[in-house]
């Protein structure tokens, strides 16, 4: 695919790039190339080839799914302006 210089200055226009129109022809050889190698991305077969998140095959480590912390209600509560039956309270919002 290739791109010419008024393509490109309306690709700058649309993000807001401020290119000179010296650099336009410049620019519209570089975009070209890497559309180009794109297109050569797109005729690669990955059928058979598997997702990959990593480069390296990692396992995540995992710990164990118990509550270590907590039985702080009082002192959690007392930081706020008004308490009433172990709950803050709020003014009503909705009526």
């Amino acid at each position: 695919m290739s791109l010419d210089k008024a393509t490109v200055a309306k690709i700058a226009h649309l993000a807001r790039i401020k290119v000179p129109d010296d650099e336009l022809d410049h620019l519209a050889g570089e975009l070209s190339q890497i559309l180009s190698f794109v297109e050569q991305l797109g005729e690669v077969d990955t059928q058979d080839v598997p997702p990959m998140t990593s480069v390296a095959a990692q396992t995540l480590r995992r710990r164990k799914d118990e509550v270590t912390d907590g039985g702080y209600r009082d002192a959690v509560l007392s930081n706020g302006p008004e308490t009433a039956e172990g709950f803050y309270v709020v003014p009503k919002v909705v009526e």
